[in-house]
C-alpha cells in the first residue's frame, strides 16, 4: 500500500493511519486541513521525508478549495500545516516549496506534489545504496524508531540499506528499539522487517547497552529530522543515548536521510526546536490503566539532538559524508 496517495477524484488525501499498526492495517481519507493537521499532530502519518509527501500533497488539495486572494489565503493554510510539528524540516521544506510553485502556477501543484514523492523514492533508493556499502553479510544492525517506506515512499532511510540487502540476497541481523513512549520500533520498524523475511529481534530501549556489550551489533542505523550545518542531527528522542553507547562500545553510528533534512541555516543543535508532547502520552494515553499519579509532572520531548561527535558518516542520496562536517556537509 501507498503511505500517502491521492482519492480518485483528487478532493482529499489517502494515508495508512500509522497509529493503528500492527494490528489494523486500515486507511483513511482526509479533505480539510484540519484534518490534515491533525493527522500530522497525532502521528497518524509520521517520518520526515512522509510528512514532507503529504504535506505536499495535503496542499494541493487544499488549494482547489481556496476563495478570494489565492496566494494569501494558501499561505495561511500552509503556515496552519507547518505548525504541526515544530522540528522536521522536511515538512517546511515542502510547503515552502509547494507555496514556490503555487505563485508560479496555481495549477502545477498536483504535478509538484507527486515529483516531491518521485524524488524521494529516488533519493530512498540512493540512500540505500550507499547505506549498505557500511555493512557487509550478516552484520548485526541496531535501529532507533523507525525510518523505513512508512517513513518515506519506498524503501526508507535508516531502513532502506537492510531492505535493501535483503532484496539482493544478504542477510542481517537487526535489534530494533521499541522506542518509547509511543513504540514506533515496536509497532512499525519490527513490523516492516518482520514483513519483509528480515531476521529482526525487538529489544526494550534500556537492551540496547547489552547487545552492544554482547557484540552482537556491528553498526547502528538511525533516521533524522533535521541536521544542522555542524553535524548535529536531531531524531527520535532516545537516539543520542544509542550515539553514546555505539560510542563507548566502538560500534559506528550512521544517520540516513535525504539532503533535505540538513538545514544550512541552522548553525549546531542548540538552534533546533525540539517539540514537546502532551504528558498524557508517557502516563495514560496507551495503558488500560493510568502507570502514575495523574499530578506527577512529565517531561515528554519527542526528540533529541546527537552531537556531531557521536557520528561517524550522515549518508544522504549525494553519498557518505564523514567528518568534518561543517565542511563536507555544504561541499
Amino acid at each position: 500500500m501507498d503511505n500517502v496517495a491521492f482519492t480518485a477524484d483528487r478532493d482529499g488525501v489517502v494515508i495508512i493511519d500509522q497509529t493503528l499498526l500492527p494490528n489494523d492495517e486500515r486507511l483513511i481519507t482526509l479533505r480539510t486541513k484540519e484534518e490534515m493537521y491533525e493527522a500530522i499532530y497525532m502521528l497518524r502519518v509520521r517520518g520526515a521525508p512522509a510528512i514532507g509527501i503529504f504535506a505536499a500533497y495535503s496542499l494541493a488539495v487544499l488549494a482547489e478549495k481556496i476563495e478570494g486572494d489565492f496566494v494569501t489565503e494558501l499561505q495561511k493554510v500552509a503556515d496552519y500545516l507547518n505548525s504541526s510539528r515544530p522540528t522536521a524540516v522536511n515538512l517546511s521544506w515542502a510547503l515552502t516549496r509547494m507555496m514556490k510553485a503555487a505563485k508560479a502556477d496555481r495549477h502545477s501543484l498536483f504535478a509538484e506534489a507527486e515529483e516531491i514523492r518521485a524524488e524521494d523514492i529516488r533519493m530512498c533508493k540512493a540512500i540505500s545504496e550507499h547505506g549498505l556499502t557500511l555493512v557487509k553479510d550478516g552484520d548485526g544492525i541496531l535501529t532507533h524508531c523507525n525510518a523505513g517506506p512508512l517513513a518515506t515512499s519506498e524503501y526508507g532511510t535508516a531502513l532502506g540499506p537492510i531492505l535493501l540487502g535483503k532484496k539482493q540476497g544478504m542477510n542481517f541481523r537487526v535489534f530494533a528499539d521499541e522506542t518509547r513512549p509511543l513504540l514506533q520500533g515496536a509497532r512499525l520498524t519490527s513490523y516492516e522487517l518482520h514483513k519483509a523475511g528480515v531476521d529482526v529481534t525487538l529489544i526494550c530501549d534500556n537492551m540496547a547497552s547489552i547487545v552492544m556489550k554482547n557484540g552482537w551489533i556491528d553498526a547502528c542505523f538511525v533516521g533524522c529530522d533535521r541536521v544542522a550545518a555542524n553535524g548535529d542531527a536531531a531524531n527520535k528522542i532516545g537516539t543520542s543515548g544509542v550515539a553514546v553507547l555505539a560510542k563507548h562500545y566502538g560500534i559506528p553510528f550512521y544517520v540516513l536521510g535525504p539532503s533535505s533534512t540538513i538545514d544550512l541555516s541552522c548553525k549546531s543543535g542548540s538552534d533546533i526546536e525540539i517539540e514537546l508532547r502532551k504528558p498524557e502520552e508517557i502516563k495514560s494515553d496507551f495503558f488500560a490503566k493510568p502507570t502514575a499519579p495523574s499530578g506527577v509532572k512529565c517531561y515528554n520531548p519527542s526528540f533529541d539532538v546527537t552531537d556531531n561527535a557521536l557520528i561517524t558518516a550522515i549518508v544522504t542520496e549525494k553519498g557518505v559524508i564523514r567528518p568534518p562536517f561543517d565542511i563536507n556537509l555544504q561541499a
